[in-house]
């Protein structure tokens, strides 16, 4: 069985800098795997006007602050930079992190992002054609790029459960899949995602299968661990509760241990 991954997304709204750092490098040293924001450019929930900060810029800084636990946005918007600015963008946090980047994306959903910052919001078609062009360019760019990437091929984390094109692109492009719950529909997905790969000749082993959670879905691990995932990202807000991500990461430790 793949190795079980236990991951933490610090929503960066309502909160400041000071504590959201806090809380990340307490989330490194509970011993997580991985550590997320999200790629927004205004609150999804709670004030609309309330406190919040770009996801890229903070992904800098959180490599700055962390020495182990591997970082990324869950998921970048295509949309909102061009492919091989993002490339680069990338790259560079990668150096900054000293190889522990994800670079995780998707085709963009937040119709106020893209309104009040003078984006063409269009239509899904057209912000998942925007990434299918998107996903070549910027594996171009880490090819030819000076430096290359610390970590080359550098990990895609694509996040979606569109059946007809996000889990084709998934199956083309991407290292790790992130879904949702709840399990069985997350099992159905990964069945999709699996006849994805058989199609376009790819391993499926090779792509890990991670699925964000919510607090109260922790007890639900087993479940979604039956139903293929085997990386947990569980996403906590301000102010942060750390009490479903210790009883996750004690579940990592016992399922290892068994």
């Amino acid at each position: 069985m793949a190795a079980i991954r236990v991951g933490v997304q610090f929503h960066p709204q309502h909160t400041t800098w000071a504590s959201y750092a806090a809380a990340v490098q307490r989330a490194e040293a509970m011993g997580v795997d991985t550590i997320w924001n999200w790629d927004h450019f205004f609150p999804l929930y709670g004030d609309p006007q309330g406190n919040h900060f770009e996801g890229w810029t903070l992904l800098s800084a959180m490599a700055a602050i962390t020495s182990r636990a591997e970082i990324g946005c869950l998921v970048t918007c295509n949309s909102y930079r061009n492919p091989a600015l993002l490339a680069v963008m990338a790259k560079t946090v990668d150096h900054i992190s000293n190889g522990r980047l994800i670079l995780g994306i998707g085709a963009g959903w937040f119709e106020r992002d893209y309104t009040e910052f003078g984006y063409a919001f269009g239509t899904a078609p057209d912000r998942l054609r925007a990434l299918r062009e998107a996903l070549p360019v910027i594996k171009q760019r880490w090819s030819q790029d000076v430096p290359r990437p610390i970590r080359d091929p550098l990990p895609i984390c694509i996040g979606g459960g569109g059946e007809k094109v996000t889990l084709k692109l998934t199956a083309m492009h991407a290292t790790i899949w992130n879904g949702f719950g709840p399990p069985e529909s997350y099992q159905h997905k990964n069945a999709v995602l699996n006849n994805w790969c058989a199609e376009v000749g790819r391993d499926p082993a090779e792509i890990e299968r991670s699925v964000a959670m919510q607090s109260n879905e922790v007890a639900q691990a087993d479940a979604f661990l039956a139903a293929g995932a085997t990386h947990f990202i569980v996403g906590l807000g301000e102010p942060w509760d750390f009490d479903a991500l210790a009883q996750l990461l004690a579940w990592r430790d016992q399922q290892q241990a068994g």
